[in-house]
C-alpha cells in the first residue's frame, strides 16, 4: 500500500505546487496527450511480451499494489514447517517425509502453516528440493548445485515481466516527446489562427513532454522498484527451503538447519537466534 501512498503525495505535490504558482490544473488534462502517450506504452509493453510474461507481469503488479506477503511472519513459519518436516526426517527417516512431501495440501505438518500452502511456487520448490532425498541418489554437493540452479531458473523468469517495464519506464520521456511534436504539428497547421488559440495549442503540446517525464520518473519507476524488490523477497523466501534442506543433507540437526534457513532470510526480517529457538521449540512441543 505505500506505493499508492507515494503516488498519492506526488499528484498532490505537483497540483498543489503548480496552482500555487498560478497554474490552473485544468490545462494538465489533455485528453488527446494521455491517449497517445498511454496508448504508445502500453502497446509497447504487448509488443516486448509473451502470453506468459504478461501475465506474470499483471500478476506482480496486483502484488505491488497490495504490499509485499513476505512478513517476518512468514518467513518464520516457514522455518517453523520445514524444522518439524527436518524433525520428523530425524525420527522416521526420510520415508517417514513422503505423505507430507508429495502430499503438502493433506499434510498434517502444512495444515498449520496456510501461508506457505497458498504459495504454489514455495510448495512446487520444497518439493522439487526434497525429491533427490527421498529418491536417496543425490550427494549434497549435487543438491546444492540442484538448488542454485532452480532459484537462478526462478529468478531469470522472474526478471522477465521486471526488464520489459523498466524499459517501457525509460520509454516514457521518449514517447512524451512524440506527443509533444504531434501536439506541434497540430498547432503550426493552425498558425494563422488567433494567438490565443496558437497558445493554448502549444501549451497542450507542452503537456504531452511533462506527462511523459512525469508518468515515468514519478510513477512506472516506483512501481517496477517495487516489483523488483517483491521478487527479490520471494526468491529469498525459497532460498530460505533451499539453505535449510542442504543443511540437513549435509548432516546438520534440524535446529542448525533452521539457522541456516534464519540466516538466509532478510536481515530486516531477522529474528535473533534465541527468539527463533524458542519460537521452533514452541511450536514442536
Amino acid at each position: 500500500m505505500l506505493i499508492l501512498l507515494g503516488w498519492v503525495i506526488v499528484t498532490v505535490a505537483l497540483l498543489g505546487g503548480f496552482t500555487y504558482s498560478g497554474g490552473k490544473p485544468a490545462t494538465l488534462f489533455v485528453t488527446g496527450e494521455y491517449i497517445i502517450i498511454l496508448g504508445i506504452f502500453f502497446g509497447y509493453i504487448i509488443a516486448s511480451s509473451s502470453g506468459a510474461v504478461l501475465k506474470m507481469m499483471l500478476k506482480s503488479i496486483v502484488i505491488a499494489l497490495k504490499g509485499s506477503p513476505y512478513t517476518q511472519k512468514r518467513y518464520v513459519e516457514l522455518i517453523q514447517a520445514i524444522y518439524q518436516v527436518l524433525v520428523l526426517a530425524r525420527e522416521k527417516g526420510v520415508i517417514g517425509l513422503e505423505e507430507h512431501i508429495l502430499q503438502p495440501q493433506t499434510s498434517s505438518i502444512f495444515a498449520k502453516y496456510p501461508s506457505f500452502l497458498k504459495d504454489h511456487h514455495a510448495v512446487h520448490f520444497l518439493q522439487d528440493t526434497f525429491r533427490p532425498l527421498l529418491d536417496g541418489k543425490v550427494k549434497p554437493e549435487e543438491l546444492s548445485r540442484s538448488v542454485e540452479a532452480q532459484l537462478d531458473n526462478f529468478y531469470s523468469m522472474h526478471s522477465q515481466p521486471v526488464a520489459v517495464l523498466t524499459k517501457a519506464s525509460d520509454a516514457l520521456p521518449g514517447i512524451g516527446i512524440v506527443a509533444a511534436v504531434l501536439g506541434i504539428v497540430i498547432t503550426m497547421a493552425s498558425i494563422a489562427g488567433e494567438k490565443t488559440e496558437i497558445g493554448e495549442k502549444v501549451a497542450h503540446a507542452l503537456v504531452g513532454t511533462f506527462l511523459g517525464l512525469l508518468l515515468s520518473y514519478g510513477f512506472a519507476q516506483p512501481l517496477v522498484n517495487r516489483i523488483e524488490t517483491i521478487h527479490e523477497e520471494e526468491l529469498s523466501y525459497l532460498a530460505v527451503i533451499g539453505r535449510m534442506v542442504i543443511s540437513y543433507s549435509m548432516g546438520a540437526p534440524p535446529m542448525a538447519a533452521a539457522e541456516a534457513g534464519r540466516i538466509t532470510m532478510p536481515v530486516h526480517h531477522q529474528p535473533s537466534c534465541d527468539d527463533l529457538e524458542a519460537l521452533l521449540k514452541k511450536g514442536n512441543a
